[in-house]
């Protein structure tokens, strides 16, 4: 990244005060990065913020004598060798998509001969809807790159996908479209397991946990920006399956694991899912009925199949490096390290589930990495995607020197 130059459009949303940090961070590379601001985006973020970050003047207006004498806009878009829009709005969007150009930022998009990178960011429902789903297809059609958007809790109060990736999830992807011997899980096969099981009592009823499924999509997400192959095996979820990746759909903890042995080789496994430990042993055929003054059924329960153990055992078929996680809400370190030993497996990401921490559901969380030959390595309070950033860091640090095997 060191003397690269970005050309970063912000356009109009509440997500552009993450474009500030963004900026913070690329210029910690030695990235030099040029600003285009729209009139929206400085509603948001003002220009002498972008230009005290940035190190360099911000760009406005079409129009401007000056700007167009010192630095046309077809110079601003070709002179860098990436052009990023972060937030991109349904709006701009819809203007690239088509053609139009009414101002500076989509005129330099629709003049520059470099790869653009957007970071969409609106309301759920303007990014479901069918006009900026036609957008986006005929953006990607183009060679236009996205991240995220990422699901989560909006600016407007409603809860869905349109949240802008992270900075640290937009500058992973700056680094891979730029360098691309940056992937450096090219040719890793990684296996993911993410959301809860559900285990059925009658056709109807089922017993089930909290998982959301948003820290296990975050990592998947994130081997496959580092450019492994990746295989999610997940649980019924409601968030948005990641692009690039390889989904399997189960209910099941039986369904998880034959899905598991399915996809390998792999030469990483990261289980995230939350595996219900027990099932109804001899599940209803039909739905029970609460009959008037009759005691409610009682329920045998049988243990289920331990994935992260069956995926840890030693053998040809073991993945290099096998990591689980650990939801714990009490003597969260100790009961890590006993998961660690009585599973075999190499580390473990140890959580606090807590109801008071939020971490069910919730877009953040605060881990502690459990390795069998090192001290607990506490992480700071952080999103899910930057947690699984961090994670797939530590996963290729522990592989490098060491030829990647083909899956």
């Amino acid at each position: 990244m060191q003397g690269r130059r970005i050309l970063l459009i912000i356009a109009g949303g509440i997500a552009a005060y993450k474009s500030l940090d963004l900026i913070r961070r690329l210029r910690e590379r030695g990235t030099e990065v040029r600003c285009v601001l729209t009139t929206a985006g400085a509603r948001f973020v003002t220009p002498l913020a972008v230009a005290s970050l940035s190190g360099s003047k911000v760009f406005t207006n079409l129009f401007s004598l000056t700007d167009e004498a010192e630095m046309g806009h077809i110079r601003l878009s070709r002179e860098a060798d990436l052009v990023v829009v972060a937030p991109a709005t349904a709006d701009l969007m819809a203007k690239l998509a088509h053609g139009l150009a009414d101002d500076l930022a989509s005129t330099t998009l629709l003049a520059t001969n470099q790869r653009v990178l957007l970071a969409p960011a609106m309301n759920p429902q303007m990014w479901a809807h069918p006009a900026t789903e036609r957008n986006v297809a005929r953006l990607r059609a183009d060679g236009i790159a996205f991240v995220g958007p990422n699901p989560g809790d909006m600016a407007c109060g409603e809860v869905g996908l349109g949240r802008m990736a992270e900075p640290q999830e937009i500058l992973a992807a700056i680094e891979a479209l730029l360098t691309p011997a940056a992937r450096p899980l090219a040719g890793v096969h990684a296996l993911v397991t993410s959301g809860p099981t559900i285990e059925a009592i009658d056709p109807v009823r089922f017993i089930a946990n909290r998982s959301s499924g948003k820290q296990g999509h975050a990592i998947a997400t994130a081997l496959a920006a580092a450019g492994a192959e990746v295989t999610l095996v997940r649980g019924p979820v409601h968030e948005p399956d990641p692009a690039d990746v390889t989904v399997v759909k189960v209910e099941s903890a039986e369904q998880m694991l034959e899905a598991c042995r399915a996809a390998l080789p792999a030469q990483v496994a990261v289980c995230a899912a939350a595996v219900a430990d027990w099932k109804v042993a001899a599940p209803f055929g039909q739905k029970v009925k609460k009959q008037p003054g009759a005691a409610p059924p009682t329920l045998a329960l049988a243990e289920n199949p331990d994935i992260l153990q069956a995926l840890s055992r030693p053998g040809a078929a073991r993945p290099r490096l096998v990591i689980g996680f650990a939801a714990e809400t009490e003597d969260v370190v100790a009961n890590a390290r006993r998961k660690l030993t009585a599973k075999g497996c190499d580390w473990i990401v140890a959580n606090d589930v807590s109801r008071e921490q939020g971490t069910f559901g919730g877009v953040h969380n605060t881990v502690q990495l459990i390795r069998a030959d090192a001290e607990p390595e506490a992480w700071p309070r952080m999103s899910k995607a930057e947690v699984a950033a961090r994670l797939v860091a530590a996963i290729v640090a522990q592989l490098r020197g060491a030829p990647a095997v083909a899956a």
